[in-house]
């Protein structure tokens, strides 16, 4: 079996990637042969893959090529799409290359997938996409109500995706995952962010007051959520995927520097960006019920080991930090 993935060379798609090459993503899995294709933009690199892999192919070029987008959709019996654009400041600063990735880009797979008869296609969203809610958690049915450029694309490609299926009839599956943390995650999102900065001495900013509220989902955890779906989902239906770790980005921050063995007086407070959701929350009753998840890492180890990791890699990160550094003064 040939599966298409998108954006694998990022944080997310890679870890997914390399669950399916080691074996390890459960029963289900099929051990299929697997085309990663992704543009290799500011946040992703080569070394999330093991190039050397008898199953894997890499292709680097963009899901907005429609003549790439069709030769390797012509070959694959099934999609995994991650490949997005994913950060709310930058969509903040410049919504363009949102809309043209995570819409576009989407509409032109949909559209190949759909000419060549391609089977399952795994669409994966986020919860920014519902907006933000104060008490409860939300169910795959709740209306969409975007905050950011970013939510809005991808809430966008969401919709896109569900009309493929109910137009054409393409076994279109979406998840929608809560915040993911783990390692070869781009230390621009918060986590790594604040563990590269305190490894190296630096401060850390602190949104507001702190009280925006996330639940944190191991990326593995997710990968396992992701790979459920492939192989146990419905067609046209959408599940959510967290990981029932709840915490303030205060609390957060306050477990962050105790990993890192700093204090308080490392944190600057800085005032809350635009687009920023008070709280979000999904409930996962319905992938826990049809499809047997669970996750599997309990989040003070997960932390830890993440910690470990970042301390242990600095070859990995420190490049990609100050990459992203010459493109912000350039």
């Amino acid at each position: 079996m040939n599966l298409l993935v998108t954006g694998a060379a990022g944080f997310i798609g890679s870890t997914y990637v390399r669950t399916l090459l080691a074996g390890e993503a459960g029963e289900a899995s099929d051990a299929p042969r697997i085309t990663v294709l992704d543009k290799l933009t500011y946040a992703g690199t080569l070394d999330n893959l093991e190039l050397d892999h008898p199953r894997l192919e890499f292709v680097q070029g963009d899901i907005r090529d429609a003549e790439l987008v069709d030769k390797l959709m012509a070959e694959a019996d099934q999609v995994v799409h991650f490949a997005a654009e994913s950060h709310v400041d930058r969509s903040i600063a410049g919504a363009d290359d949102f809309v043209l990735t995570n819409v576009v880009g989407t509409q032109t797979l949909l559209d190949a997938a759909l000419r060549h008869e391609v089977g399952t296609f795994v669409h994966i969203s986020t919860d920014e996409v519902y907006g933000s809610i104060e008490e409860g958690s939300w169910p795959e049915e709740h209306p969409l109500r975007p905050s950011s450029p970013y939510s809005a694309s991808k809430a966008s490609s969401d919709l896109l995706a569900l009309a493929y299926h109910r137009t054409h009839g393409l076994d279109v599956r979406v998840t929608r995952c809560s915040n993911n943390y783990g390692p070869h995650q781009f230390p621009e999102k918060v986590i790594p962010l604040f563990i590269t900065n305190l490894l190296d001495g630096k401060n850390v900013p602190l949104y507001g007051e702190g009280l925006n509220v996330r639940d944190w989902l191991h990326v593995e955890d997710h990968c396992q959520g992701v790979e459920l779906v492939r192989t146990r989902g419905r067609a046209g239906e959408v599940y959510n995927i967290g990981g029932g770790t709840e915490l303030s980005n205060k609390q957060l921050t306050g477990l962050l520097l105790e990993a890192c063995g700093a204090d308080w007086d490392r944190v600057d407070h800085v005032t809350d960006r635009k687009g920023h959701d008070l709280r979000y929350s999904v409930d996962c009753t319905k992938i826990r019920e049809e499809l047997g998840y669970r996750p599997r890492h309990d989040f003070a180890a997960g932390l830890a080991d993440t910690v470990a990791w970042y301390r242990d890699n600095r070859a990995w990160w420190e490049p990609l930090k100050r990459r992203a550094a010459q493109q912000v003064t350039s």
